[in-house]
Order: structure tokens, then C-alpha cells, then sequence
């Protein structure tokens, strides 16, 4: 005897439990790359918006470095050549002939003025001014009656200059 198909169709109920967790996880797959994803970018933005900032703060601080690196230099080449004019002045106070000599007071007695001038400076200018007026032993002696010169010091006085400053109030602290 041959099988006979059956002649109405047959009905396949198939009993299943719950889905297996690897099934659950398969259909998360693509919403867990998108979190992934979304996750890296904000990591990713914060991370350069720090840097950014860093970089700014740093590019700040190197200015801000450079400036006061300027300045500095700019300080001490003013006060070299302040010194180097003040040793010319020096020279020419000290030299026997009395015009040179004229020439070299003056000069120095408008670079006591100078804000740049110390108070070390300021004694060495007292010395030469001392020496050229022939008082070597540094006594203050009062001129002559019948002279008619005043013997006058170059710091002589509180106010070193037109601008009415003394050496402390010119003198400034560099540092960071």
C-alpha cells in the first residue's frame, strides 16, 4: 500500500518558551551601536573642548610670559645704556680740562634726573661731584665767602627731578 497524502491540510502549532537571550541581544545590536556611538562623540567633544581650553590658557600664560620678558629686557638695556652714557659722563667730569669737565657734570646731573638712576649710582655721582670740586675728604664744606658759587651735590634735596620723584619712588621690583 502507498501513503495516501491526507486530503485536508494539516496544521502545524510549534510550542516555543520565551525567546533565548541571544535572540533579545541580537535585536538590541543595532540600538547598542548607536549608544556606543553617541557615547564616543560626547567623550570625543569634551575632550577637545578641554584641550582647547588648555591650549588658550597656555597660549595665555606664554603671552603674558613673553610681555613681561620684553619688558625686563627692554628694563635692563635702558639701564645699560643709562650706565654706559653715565660712564662717558664720568670721564669727562674727571678730565683736567675745564670745558670737558663743564660738559661731563652737566651730563650727569641730567642722568640723576633719570628714573633709572639707583641710589648706588647716586653716591657715585656725590664722589665725582666731590672729587671735581676738590672736597676729597668728603667733608661738606662751605664755599668760599667771596666766591659767589653755591657747592651743590647732584642728589642734593628730595626731589631728584622736574617730575618732583625721589629714587624710591622709581625704583620697581621686576619678577613674575
Amino acid at each position: 500500500m502507498t501513503p495516501v497524502p491526507s486530503p485536508g491540510p494539516l496544521d502545524v502549532v510549534v510550542h516555543s518558551g520565551p525567546a533565548d537571550w541571544w535572540v533579545i541581544l541580537a535585536g538590541l545590536g543595532p540600538l547598542a551601536v548607536l549608544i556606543a556611538a553617541l557615547l564616543a562623540f560626547y567623550i570625543n567633544w569634551r575632550t577637545l573642548k578641554q584641550r582647547t581650553a588648555a591650549d588658550r590658557t597656555a597660549l595665555d600664560q606664554k603671552r603674558e610670559a613673553d610681555a613681561n620678558a620684553l619688558q625686563q629686557k627692554t628694563a635692563a638695556d635702558s639701564r645699560a645704556e643709562w650706565w654706559r652714557r653715565t660712564q662717558w659722563a664720568l670721564d669727562r667730569a674727571l678730565d683736567s680740562d675745564e670745558g670737558t669737565k663743564a660738559l661731563g657734570l652737566a651730563t650727569l646731573e641730567v642722568l640723576a634726573r633719570s628714573e633709572l638712576a639707583r641710589n648706588e649710582e647716586l653716591e657715585l655721582f656725590d664722589i665725582a661731584w666731590k672729587s671735581v670740586s676738590g672736597d676729597e675728604n668728603g667733608d661738606d664744606a662751605e664755599p668760599e665767602a667771596g666766591s659767589g658759587q653755591e657747592m651743590t651735590f647732584v642728589d642734593d634735596g628730595d626731589d631728584l627731578g622736574e617730575n618732583g620723584t625721589t629714587d624710591e619712588d622709581s625704583t620697581k621690583e621686576v619678577g613674575p
